[in-house]
């Protein structure tokens, strides 16, 4: 008789919490991960994540963004700063969220260009005709601390877990194996997903803002989403005096999680300078306080990878987080463990049938 029920590859966001639902619901759970959960080439690694309610006309991440938020409360590591997206005026893509967020109950804030100017007058948008959408309730998640703090209640509640290698043929005293490894899963899996799955080069930046000059600490300035920039930035505050932090969401180069160099170029460096001094002109000469390489594990449409392994009824896929996953985790983590347990109805969406080899983001 195997020793667990299901055994966990992967103690990232979406693997903690299957773990952790898994193991609520009376099961013997094993987690495993080669490296320790939110280890630094993790895509579950690094400072901080968005928590945003805000989908276009994708209500099903509204909904998973509100249930994981509830379930996030319950840890040590929510930065309640607000999240402001930026949106150009007559966009479809905007205003699509925001008849979301109002059907689905979200506490928003529309704010006109001269709102937005009168609110955050340390920030300039580079167009004139933009608005804001602000969800007072969202905010920043710590990233490696809120995994690690999920794998520490699993383990209070009964889980057991291991820094160890596995390979999908490798044998492990459980029932059901769950394969929850991020960007490796195309490493893991290459005939099945190697062109389903594309890891891809991120770089994370942090600015240190002015000595003593508070109007970059949370509260005094929310976390942002640019989405009238080809290039997708995003941003936080000052948070817990790291710098503020901006990135590009645009899809990088391909890269492998474990050989990829993950130094920062002088001329991604000059980008995010340019950037950033534009928007808060505060920040033009601000000192460079941390850089990071992080990947994105993107699928053809930007929708998770939930589904059985086609030839292995025991084996299930968790990943495709596609930049956007990490807010998601406990409701993911939730959905993977109904799944398992044979109670709900299966997403097509997260489906292995709707991944194409040919990639068409449509999930922002």
């Amino acid at each position: 008789m195997p020793d667990y029920d299901v055994a966990v590859i992967g103690a990232g966001v979406f693997g903690a919490w299957t773990a952790w639902h898994l193991c609520r619901s009376g099961r013997r759970v094993l987690l495993v991960d080669a490296w320790g959960a939110g280890h630094s080439r993790s895509s579950s690694g690094g400072e901080s994540r968005i928590i945003r309610m805000g989908y276009g006309a994708d209500e099903i991440y509204t909904r998973m963004a509100m249930r994981s938020l509830e379930l996030w409360r319950g840890f040590d590591i929510f930065v309640p700063a607000g999240v402001l997206w930026i949106g150009r005026e007559g966009d479809a893509y905007s205003a699509a969220t925001l008849r979301t967020l109002q059907g689905a109950g979200v506490t928003i804030q529309v704010l006109s260009p001269a709102e937005l100017r009168l609110r955050w007058p340390q920030m300039r948008p580079a167009e004139s005709d933009v608005f804001g959408i602000f969800e007072p309730r969202s905010g920043a998640l710590m990233a490696r601390r809120a995994v690690q703090a999920v794998v520490r209640d699993a383990m209070r509640h009964g889980v057991d877990y291991r820094i160890e290698r596995v390979q999908p043929a490798a044998p492990l005293p459980a029932r059901t194996l769950v394969f929850a490894c991020g960007p490796w899963l195309p490493k893991l899996f290459p005939d099945l997903l190697g062109k389903r799955l594309w890891p891809t080069r991120q770089e994370v930046f942090f600015f240190a803002p002015p000595a003593g000059d508070r109007r970059f600490v949370p509260g005094a300035l929310p976390v942002w989403i640019d989405f009238t920039h080809p290039l997708g930035p995003y941003g936080f505050p000052d948070i817990e005096a790291r710098g503020c932090k901006l990135a590009f969401d645009r899809h990088g180069e391909a890269f492998d999680p474990d050989s990829g160099d993950r130094t920062v170029s002088a001329s991604s460096v000059a980008k995010a300078r340019d950037f950033i001094g534009a928007l808060f002109p505060a920040l033009r000469d601000a000192p460079l306080t941390e850089a990071r390489v992080c990947q994105y594990e993107n699928t053809s449409s930007g929708d998770f990878l939930i589904d059985r392994h086609p030839e292995w009824p025991d084996v299930w896929l968790v990943g495709g987080g596609s930049g956007h996953g990490f807010k998601h985790g406990p409701a993911v983590g939730e959905y993977v463990a109904r799944q398992i347990l044979g109670e709900g109805v299966a997403e097509e969406r997260f489906s292995l049938a709707s991944k194409q080899e040919r990639q068409q983001r449509s999930v922002y």
